[in-house]
């Protein structure tokens, strides 16, 4: 039997559901020892020093590792660090933030050669990075707002360019005046960033807001179907959706199909995956355009940045990683079907010349 426009979307949004749920089975909240399988390039020079002897022991402690760009992010991380010797030692706090806290704290009574802190609350944070700095424990943040970042590494996707990316494709396809939703959430670093931008845009585009709702949560595109759909039945004439983190921009994609109006309404989002992929390239999907950065490749490049650093080889504090604004029509110009096409259709996303030096190329899963 064919499948419809319609049940095109919504068996692929099924299929993600599916992997969501699955990934959520697999996380315990427990710590592991994670050594990645990967097919990484040679180096041509042997491990300096502090990697040439015993595993380096390094926490990653992260906010949530639930949903497919956070998947992707860890398994890069993962085969990055097996790649550089150092024995990733993984807490998932699962959404959960005091949680999130208490792991920090955890971690940094095991003394470990090193910290990464993947996403988080400032406020929650804030003070046990600090004891962590005064206890001479190297530490680098992803996507966390700090305070003082005094002898902390800092990371983050360029939040800037890929807002203001895939808003220039909004405003090309709808114009100036346009009638337009906005889905987010507050307080997480990211997508507080993401709405600088956005806030600009409306500004100077003179777009008409009919809507701001959304949330992050332990199942956030499934917790955002109904904000969504109550948006829309109010709001039936909204031309465009800004929903800027995939998971969100999923369950907003699923609304406007529960409402019939994926002719009528274009979604543009943040973050790409194998599932966001399906998603965007069903047949008659709402989703016109994400901004994005290769996720797996972002997780390695983060224990990259960290691990020149051990090495006395990274002079800067603050480092960015480069986003490209990727279409619905070059996915389906490029026949991309998954990330591993989309790489090779656009392989700047590999990030094989940021952060890389001979005895340490860029790995990713």
């Amino acid at each position: 039997m064919a499948i419809t426009r319609t049940g095109a979307v919504l068996t692929a949004l099924v299929a993600v559901s599916v992997l969501g749920l699955s990934a959520c089975s697999q996380s315990s909240g427990t710590t592991e020892s994670t050594t990645a399988a990967t097919s990484a390039p040679t180096a041509s020079a042997a491990l300096p020093a502090p990697f040439d002897g015993d595993p380096l022991k390094v926490a990653l402690v992260r906010q949530s590792g639930a949903g497919d760009y956070f998947e992707a992010w860890g398994a890069g991380a993962q085969a990055q660090a097996a790649f550089a010797n150092i024995d990733l030692q993984v807490t998932d706090a699962r959404n959960d933030n005091a949680k999130h806290a208490s792991d920090l704290e955890q971690a940094i009574a095991s003394k470990p050669d090193a910290i990464i802190v993947d996403h988080g609350q400032t406020d929650t944070l804030q003070p046990l990075i600090t004891e962590a700095v005064d206890a001479g424990i190297p530490i680098i943040v992803y996507d966390l707002a700090l305070t003082d970042s005094e002898g902390v590494i800092t990371s983050s996707q360029s939040d800037e360019s890929m807002a203001s990316g895939v808003l220039d494709q909004l405003i090309d396809d709808v114009g100036d005046g346009a009638k337009v939703g906005y889905v987010s959430a507050e307080g997480f670093a990211a997508l507080d960033r993401r709405a600088v931008v956005w806030n600009d845009y409306v500004a100077e585009h003179n777009l008409d807001v009919l809507f701001s709702t959304g949330k992050v949560s332990e199942s956030t595109a499934t917790d955002n179907i109904p904000l969504v759909d109550a948006a829309l039945k109010q709001n039936p004439d909204v031309q465009a959706i800004f929903a800027p983190y995939d998971e969100i921009t999923k369950g907003t994609v699923q609304a406007v199909i529960q409402n019939n109006l994926q002719d009528k309404v274009k979604v543009y989002g943040i973050d790409i995956s194998n599932a966001d992929i399906e998603v965007m390239t069903a047949d008659g999907s709402p989703w016109v355009a994400t901004s994005a950065t290769d996720p797996a490749a972002v997780g390695a490049g983060v224990v990259r940045a960290l691990a020149l650093s051990l090495a006395g080889e990274l002079d800067e504090t603050d480092v960015q990683f480069p986003a490209k604004t990727i279409t619905q029509q070059f996915l389906a110009d490029n026949s991309v079907t998954n990330v591993t096409e989309l790489r090779a259709a656009e392989p700047s996303l590999e990030l094989s010349d940021t952060l890389v030096t001979d005895w340490l190329p860029a790995v990713s899963e």
